[in-house]
């Protein structure tokens, strides 16, 4: 079996073109295809048997139509596409996101294409499920911040606002999409089922990632061993042959993995230091939410989950902090969960809290009137949560040397910790194994 670096025989940064000799002979022979590539043309069928809150899923939902009046009951902003996902029982909000996309749906009867636009109680929604597409991931000419590159392993540091891998609602300009055209790679495509799994808040590193997807599901994900939310930034490893793959995934699986994260959070944890060991499950009431259930008995499916914390420091007089996380395992959402159980939100975390409205209410009354616009500008241009893939570890999976990578965090996280600094800072000092300065250093240099 030829692995994955045979397409990309050279550390690049672009693309390289494959011999078309060697492109026909492995799509007469599958064997001799990359590993990844390899089992997508075995895979001819998607299980259809996935579940949402354990009931059937319907074999079809094109041309089902939703028209209601969003519950005058209902409080502040509710996105779209969580609300139609909502009330129509088994769908998954990818389904939802990609019917959005396609111009079939109206609120207060104008088209809205958008997925997060925010509903009001009194809206009236008009909307047609689309009919299914097949899933394809095809190399894109995209722009890929590689920090290490060689012939087994692939580590990039991945901007905010890009999604790993393709997904209904999202089949271009992920992460896979720019790797193929990297490694000069064709086109993939899952079976024409439906692929049922969410795009827009996908999970932190999780050590479980292809843990009950399909065939057709992973076909579209090449060589990826683990993910990144589609709003963090930060250091994501990517295998480049089966044995690599394998390897990777395994240090996941137990843990080895080294993980350190960088945050903004909304307010700052009472303690500076610790570690919270609350295991998380699915929000039995939004279905795209993570929540941190304290005893497993409470919550059958809530699964162990453990991470440490450090605060680095304390921003705009209390309002805000920086904070430093290492996972010990790595459940879907995990640091956004167990910050919003600590009582301090991501600052940008619409989904777990952290929205505009929490960060204005806790930064403006330590603020002078005279910062008080530029606190406004400010908070407007929250945009994501405010997390960052910091330090990425793990033992190379052919030489088993030790590999450690860091990268500082993108210009609109310096910019948004910038501010803050402006308004109050008071630095908390800690023995860690990456001083608060290397830190603080990275941070500088963004």
């Amino acid at each position: 079996m030829v692995p994955l670096y045979t397409c990309c025989p050279f550390p690049s940064s672009k693309a390289l073109q494959v011999s078309p000799s060697f492109l026909l002979l492995s799509f007469r022979n599958p064997k001799f295809l990359p590993f990844t590539i390899s089992r997508i043309l075995r895979a001819t069928s998607i299980s259809t048997s996935a579940t949402k809150h354990e009931e059937p899923i319907r074999t079809s939902y094109a041309g089902v139509r939703l028209e209601e009046t969003v519950d005058e009951t209902k409080q502040g902003k509710l996105r779209l596409d969580s609300w139609i996902s909502s009330r129509i029982q088994g769908i998954s909000r990818a389904r939802v996101q990609s019917s959005i996309k396609s111009g079939l749906v109206k609120v207060n009867g104008r088209v809205v294409d958008k997925v997060s636009h925010g509903l009001r109680a009194g809206d009236k929604v008009n909307c047609v499920i689309s009919d299914l597409q097949q899933l394809k991931a095809e190399p894109e000419d995209i722009p890929l911040d590689i920090v290490f590159e060689d012939d087994h392993v692939l580590v990039v540091n991945k901007p905010s606002h890009m999604v790993v891998h393709p997904a209904p609602g999202n089949a271009k300009g992920t992460l896979v999409n720019g790797i193929l055209h990297h490694c000069s790679l064709p086109t993939v495509a899952s079976s024409e089922k439906e692929v049922l799994f969410d795009t827009e808040d996908m999970s932190d590193d999780e050590q479980d990632i292809f843990h009950g997807a399909s065939a057709g599901a992973a076909s579209v994900r090449p060589g990826i061993v683990h993910r990144l939310d589609k709003g963090t930034s930060g250091l994501l490893v990517v295998a480049k042959d089966e044995h690599s793959h394998a390897h990777l995934s395994e240090q996941f699986k137990q843990h080895t993995i080294q993980r350190v994260y960088i945050s903004l959070t909304c307010g700052v944890p009472s303690a500076s230091a610790g570690r919270v060991d609350i295991p998380i499950g699915r929000d039995s009431t939004n279905r795209i939410r993570m929540v941190a259930v304290p005893g497993l008995s409470h919550h059958s499916r809530a699964r162990h989950a453990a991470s440490r914390y450090k605060v680095i420091e304390v921003l705009a007089g209390g309002g805000s902090a920086l904070v430093q996380w290492r996972l010990e395992t790595g459940r879907t959402h995990q640091i956004r969960a167990h910050a919003k159980y600590m009582g301090i939100p991501l600052l940008g975390d619409e989904v777990y809290g952290g929205t505009k409205n929490m960060a204005l209410s806790l930064l403006r009354p330590r603020t002078p009137p005279y910062y008080n616009d530029e606190l406004s500008r400010l908070v407007s241009r929250l945009e994501r949560p405010y997390l960052h893939a910091l330090v990425l570890g793990f033992e190379h999976p052919h030489s088993g040397e030790k590999m450690r990578f860091s990268c500082p965090p993108p210009s609109d996280f310096g910019e948004i910790l910038y501010h803050l600094r402006k308004i109050g800072i008071e630095k908390v000092k800690f023995l860690i194994e990456m001083p608060a300065s290397r830190i603080i250093g990275l941070i500088f240099s963004a």
